[in-house]
């Protein structure tokens, strides 16, 4: 009988056993060693003859300076069909990769250690789980980044790399998946996220399509695809894969609300936040929920009783709950859980039938896809096989990152005496260098990281190496990646000496250490050395462009030096990496507006421009300040509360004739400084500006059908003129609400207060405008001239100020019913001709007196 491969690798890749297959169990061996797989017996898969070929030392090789590549055999002579030996290698890699999860993610402890797999060769050769380990965390080192050292039994994840990495794997179809799965778990071993192999992501592209006839093969996929992403922070990209996860699934959500009550003494029942979800029928619904939330205990084993593919019978179960007891909250305010007082939430038809207090439960790849949408890890997994189950589909911590994560919290609320017993016995030196900075104790760091570069203080492989059958060139291979990392540390501690010590790191790691060039790029940079510091940093983000740090001091320092194309680039970078970084948008606004000032600078001189090139000065202006206008309001979305970057959004959306978005900035400009420095914060051109935009359009635009040609229907069913939001009735509003709702409760000034009364003007709001004018005289030079003022330009100053009140009484004052505007300007000519008698030999003082007399012959 044939034995189906591809549904073999499937079930390797779901960790559930399909009864179809149990036919071939003993006539294929390879069938024997995926069940073993799946049902979690590692050792016998990795103690098996055929591991034993596999993972047997070359016999040419007399030393253990060899890398895991020329080290073993990695070939299985025993089996002569091609197919039937790289399946064996599959099943042998996913055995070595799910041992080492199994020791540091899942538990409980492996039974099995490296040197138990590893088979020595006839000649004497020391070999032992400390020299595997450490040769296997050498190699893992990757873009200049050390591997976890603690890591236990990191050799099973070195022998699975290799495994998924040779060219003989391509004849498995689910080959790329598991290189994938590998990767993931490698970058959480390192230092820092580091790029993949271009090639990684493309290889996936025939599995989705194969997958595509499988919703649920399909979705993990996209999932785990999501989960790499994440940990290279493409929160973007990573959240479009979950959501195409959903898709693939039938998984059904939304965020909506319901009326509840959270608390004991609420009386009202008000809108709460609910998640609605429900999974698509699937063939044993009721035993796959289930799976995640019992154990299963059957005689022949814990995957006897599983539902079989094609929906073959079950056996007798006996389901024990285990899931974490809930706590009580005892809370005096808040009820123990929110109580929903309609079952109605206000939802899409689809989800409508769906109770919040009550809603069924979701399968457990459906729940996978929600926790990585939330980012929020799942509850501790208590059976060793059912958290490899959904291993690869959540984004679950290692032991030691747990620990650190507690370490942090530790930290972040001053407890730094536990943070720090935690970071040393896991080893990370630099957080615990940077525990006794903060306490001050700067040179208990320098003597730590001195110590352990001296041999002082040795790290814990390093001890129980100590004295095995190694080489001195060996030795330091093994080290080299911490060691550069402990050199960085103390350029980091001695600023005096700091060169010299990045300098030498560099050289240790062989020019691989990133850490070193963005250590010295930075101290470059802090010392005003702008053009090492860009030589620097170009060679960091070379070895690892993942990190938005580097890229942003470089963008930095391109700007000191005028490379205004590359700091482009740069801080392109950034917000590639990271879109919430407002102040990277906010450098990328300011050399797009540079930019355009460089080439006009470039077009000035005559200097030789490329054909094809466009320097002309007002299409590269419109283009680039279109470019910082987008990347400021991207910017604005995640630094609301930055006044700065307003009022360069404010400019900038004048520029490129976005004025209600200008008007939008003055108001927020206003609310955040108006407090501080007063009418300062207001920008009297660019309100000038918002309120031409405005009048410059009639007021009607029905009458001004005879003008253009069109009747007054036609001049309806022409929106712009209303709708237009940078101009006319479109723009009124806006400019309304920032002058009575913002400044005016806040500000007055004759400038302000005048723009406003032509905008007044404009509407026929005579009264208003009026009153609008005589504000802005009364806190303008004239209205506040004291008697004894000696100043003469500022008289003079203030005369023309009393003119143009007399003229707007004039023009306004037959306007507005039951007005006497002459007395009022009399009043106001009297006044000021009463506070300025010290300026009577003044050419101006006569004209002064014609205001007073024409006043009265008018009367």
């Amino acid at each position: 009988m044939c034995m189906n491969v591809d549904l073999l690798e499937t079930c390797l890749l779901t960790g559930r056993w399909d009864d179809q297959l149990s036919a071939s169990l003993e006539t294929h061996p390879a069938t024997k060693l995926a069940k073993a797989v799946i049902d979690g017996d590692f050792r016998a898969v990795l103690t098996s003859t055929y591991a034993q070929d596999v993972f047997r030392v070359h016999p040419s090789v007399t030393k253990f300076d060899e890398p895991y590549e020329r080290l073993l055999q990695w070939t299985l002579p025993s089996v002569s069909d091609a197919q039937e030996q790289e399946l064996i290698h599959l099943i042998l890699g996913v055995a070595c990769l799910h041992a080492f999860v199994q020791a540091n993610w899942t538990g409980p402890d492996l039974n099995i250690k490296p040197s138990d797999v590893v088979v020595p060769p006839k000649h004497p050769l020391s070999i032992s789980d400390p020299l595997l380990n450490s040769k296997a965390v050498a190699e893992l080192a990757y873009g200049g980044e050390p591997a976890y050292h603690l890591a236990q039994s990191a050799a099973f994840l070195r022998f699975a790399q290799i495994i998924f990495s040779a060219p003989r794997a391509q004849l498995n179809y689910t080959t790329p998946w598991w290189r994938l799965r590998v990767s993931i778990i490698h970058e959480q071993l390192l230092d820092e996220a580091v790029p993949l192999p271009s090639d990684m992501l493309g290889c996936l592209m025939p599995l989705m399509e194969r997958t595509s006839s499988d919703p649920d093969l399909a979705g993990r996929l996209q999932l785990e695809q999501g989960l790499l992403e994440h940990l290279f922070s493409h929160d973007k990209s990573a959240a479009e894969h979950f959501v195409r996860a959903a898709r693939a699934t039938g998984l059904q959500y939304e965020l909506t609300g319901a009326l509840g009550k959270r608390t004991k003494f609420q009386q009202n029942a008000l809108s709460q936040l609910v998640l609605l979800a429900e999974s698509r029928k699937r063939d044993g619904d009721v035993r796959e929920r289930s799976s995640a939330d019992v154990d299963i205990n059957t005689s022949a084993g814990p995957l006897n009783g599983s539902r079989s593919r094609n929906g073959g019978s079950e056996e007798t179960m006996s389901i024990k709950p285990c899931v974490p007891e809930t706590l009580p909250l005892n809370d005096d305010t808040l009820l123990e859980q929110t109580e929903f007082t309609s079952s109605n939430p206000s939802t899409t038809a689809l989800l409508s039938h769906l109770d919040p207090s009550s809603q069924p439960p979701l399968h457990p790849l459906d729940q996978c896809i929600l926790l990585s949408l939330c980012l929020i890890c799942p509850p501790p997994i208590r059976s060793s096989r059912k958290g490899l189950l959904y291993f690869h589909s959540i984004p679950l911590p290692s032991k030691w990152e747990m620990e650190r994560e507690l370490a942090l919290r530790y930290l972040s609320i001053g407890v730094v005496k536990s943070a720090l017993e935690i970071f040393e016995r896991l080893e990370m030196w630099e957080e615990v260098v940077k525990c006794w900075q903060s306490m001050e104790r700067r040179d208990q760091a320098i003597t730590i990281v001195r110590d352990l570069l001296q041999g002082r203080k040795e790290e814990a492989d390093s001890v129980i190496s100590k004295g095995k059958d190694i080489s001195s060139a060996r030795r330091t291979t093994l080290d080299s990646a911490r060691e550069a990392k402990l050199w960085c540390l103390l350029g980091d501690l001695e600023p005096e000496h700091a060169v010299a010590h990045y300098e030498r790191a560099w050289r240790l790691s062989r020019e691989t250490s990133g850490r070193a060039m963005r250590s010295l790029g930075g101290y470059y940079f802090a010392r005003g050395e702008f053009p090492s510091a860009v030589r620097c940093l170009l060679r960091a983000v070379a070895i690892n462009p993942l990190l938005s740090r580097p890229w942003f001091i470089l963008g930095c320092a391109y700007m000191r030096v005028e490379n205004w194309e590359g700091a482009r680039d740069a801080f392109s970078r950034c917000v590639a990496i990271d879109d919430e970084d407002a102040e990277s948008w906010n450098n990328l606004a300011t050399v797009y507006l540079r930019l355009d000032e460089a080439r006009k600078g470039v077009s000035e001189e005559g200097d030789d421009v490329p054909k094809g090139r466009d320097v002309s000065g007002i299409t590269v202006s419109l283009s680039n300040k279109t470019l910082a206008f987008r990347a400021l309001k991207q910017g604005l979305k995640h630094r609301y509360e930055n006044w700065r970057m307003w009022s360069n959004y404010m400019i900038v959306a004048v520029d490129v004739g976005e004025l209600s978005e200008a008007c939008r900035a003055q108001a927020r400009i206003v609310e955040e400084r108006a407090a501080k420095i007063g009418v300062e914060c207001v920008d009297e051109q660019v309100l000038a500006r918002l309120v031409d935009a405005v009048t410059r359009s009639p007021v009607d635009p029905v009458p001004a059908a005879g003008d253009s040609g069109l009747d007054a229907v036609q001049i309806r069913e022409q929106p712009d003129a209303v709708t237009d939001p940078n101009g006319g009735r479109g723009l009124l509003r806006r400019v309304l609400d920032l002058f009575e709702r913002t400044i005016l409760p806040r500000l007055s000034s004759p400038g302000i207060l005048h723009a406003y009364a032509r905008l007044l003007t404009w509407q026929t709001r005579w009264e208003d405008a009026l009153k609008a004018h005589l504000d802005g005289y009364r806190c303008g030079t004239a209205g506040t001239f004291e008697k004894g003022d000696t100043d003469v330009e500022k008289w003079r100053e203030a005369v023309r100020e009393v003119e143009d009140m007399v003229d707007v009484l004039r023009n306004f004052g037959s306007r507005v019913q039951g007005l006497n505007w002459r007395h009022q300007g009399r009043s106001i000519v009297r006044t000021f001709v009463g506070r300025s008698k010290d300026f009577e030999d003044e050419p101006e003082w006569s004209r002064l007196l014609e205001i007073q007399n024409e006043l009265r012959s008018e009367e």
